[in-house]
């Protein structure tokens, strides 16, 4: 296969980077709001355009002088994503005088040495492209007037950006990589642990809630197996989701979690566990997905504080008791070795099955030990059991006389979790009414 190149579109706040991103990928992945900084990550997306696939990444706006920590942070994210692109979309805002920051931006691209494409954004009709004439000085080539909210002019945009790629390039192929999506409240640590698996300084850390607002994707090898991890916006209760902007971050995380085969659910330590980490365990559950608790900031902790988080695990994550629980330090790295294996764990859960025979042996003793309760004068009878899929396991038992009740399934979880190693995965289990085989 080929290695697939890189296009990073860069540009000051609010100039329509990620409106551009979402008409060249199709889809509104990237968050859009009528705000400067609503982008603050880099994210990388799949694109195509003439036949030839690349990846696109979407930036947070350059500023010269930013206003504070974040903006700082912002700033080197979109720097670092230009020092690894084969070609770069430089939006500026077409109906806009240039400011210090459009120049700044000018400045980063002409060092980097790479092929930069010019778009003059929001010149929605013929009438407004005399504008680009002045930004022929700039010395980056042809500017291309483009609207990337109504669509005028990216065609033409992307031939000329394709056309600069460099030529394919071979590398090995693989298989499919593993989803790890990294989910929980906000201002969990979930930035923190995402860049110390990763090595660099990927995604934005701030002491400030809500940081991360777009899912970030970043490819990892970790003792020597590769996983895509994903770092998602902390998931609020629906009164704390005041702007647009975390409504959608919160509706993408939920996204990425139903998309992903494993999620790390990180639960702040020093707080315990909340009632939104409850809710979140559970959207995990009823999303299919592996699950892997990880009890963040434990090193903050002291003695008495750790037994009563302990004590409290039962109680609080007793409907996910068979999800692997870790105490580890995303800011240091205590105990962060541990993560791979149970990760591997989690993986091979998902595809357990049990044979057919064995199944249906193992539930005929467990129903003639324990036979179902009687529902409304009748006693439901099992005739046979399949398992119909796996990740996550899943399987559907075959009754007449009767219903299942939800005691009575629960009861049948646990004599499969008994049976075989569904370590870290929910199973699914379905009762239908059927004839006897």
């Amino acid at each position: 296969m080929s290695r697939l190149p890189v296009i990073v579109v860069v540009g000051r706040p609010n100039v329509g980077k990620s409106t551009l991103v979402n008409r060249i990928i199709g889809s509104r992945s990237a968050v859009v709001e009528e705000l400067s900084g609503v982008t603050r990550d880099r994210r990388e997306f799949d694109g195509d355009w003439s036949g030839r696939d690349f990846v696109l990444v979407d930036t947070g706006g350059w500023e010269m002088r930013p206003s504070d920590q974040i903006g700082v942070s912002i700033k080197e994210q979109a720097e670092a994503a230009v020092s690894g692109a084969d070609a770069v979309i430089f939006v500026v805002d077409g109906t806009a005088e240039l400011t210090d920051d459009d120049t700044g931006v000018i400045s980063v691209l002409r060092s980097a040495q790479i092929p930069v494409v010019l778009a003059a954004n929001k010149l929605d009709n013929e009438k407004l492209e005399g504008n680009v004439d002045r930004l022929w000085g700039l010395g980056l080539g042809e500017p291309h007037p483009i609207s990337a909210y109504h669509g005028r002019g990216v065609g033409e945009l992307l031939d000329r950006v394709v056309g600069a790629l460099p030529e394919p390039e071979d590398v090995e192929s693989g298989d499919e990589v593993p989803r790890v999506a990294i989910v929980g409240r906000p201002n969990v640590g979930k930035s923190t642990l995402l860049n110390k698996l990763v090595g660099e300084r990927r995604v934005i850390v701030s002491e400030t809630p809500g940081t991360t607002r777009d899912p970030i994707d970043v490819d990892v090898e970790l003792d020597g197996s590769r996983y895509r991890l994903i770092d998602t916006a902390g998931i609020r209760r629906k009164p704390q989701i005041t702007e647009d902007a975390d409504f959608y971050a919160v509706l993408r995380a939920r996204e990425a979690l139903e998309g992903a085969d494993v999620a790390l659910l990180l639960v702040d330590a020093t707080e315990g566990v909340t009632h939104q980490d409850q809710r979140i365990a559970s959207e995990a559950v009823q999303a299919g997905v592996g699950l892997v608790i990880i009890l963040n900031k434990w090193d903050a902790l002291d003695d008495e504080q750790r037994e009563l988080t302990e004590r409290s695990l039962p109680d609080r994550f007793g409907f996910v008791g068979w999800a692997p629980v870790l105490r580890m330090s995303a800011q240091t790295g205590a105990r962060i070795q541990r993560l791979p294996g149970a990760i591997e764990a989690v993986l091979e859960g998902r595809v357990t099955r049990l044979p057919t025979g064995q199944l249906n042996r193992a539930v005929r003793k467990w129903a003639a030990a324990h036979p179902p309760p009687v529902r409304k004068g009748r006693r439901p009878k099992i005739h046979y059991v399949v398992q119909a899929g796996t990740a996550p396991p899943t399987f559907v038992v075959f009754i007449s006389g009767g219903t299942l009740g939800d005691d009575y399934l629960r009861f049948l979880e646990n004599r499969l979790r008994d049976e075989a190693d569904f370590t870290g995965n929910p199973l699914h289990i379905l009762s239908r009414a059927g004839e006897r085989r």
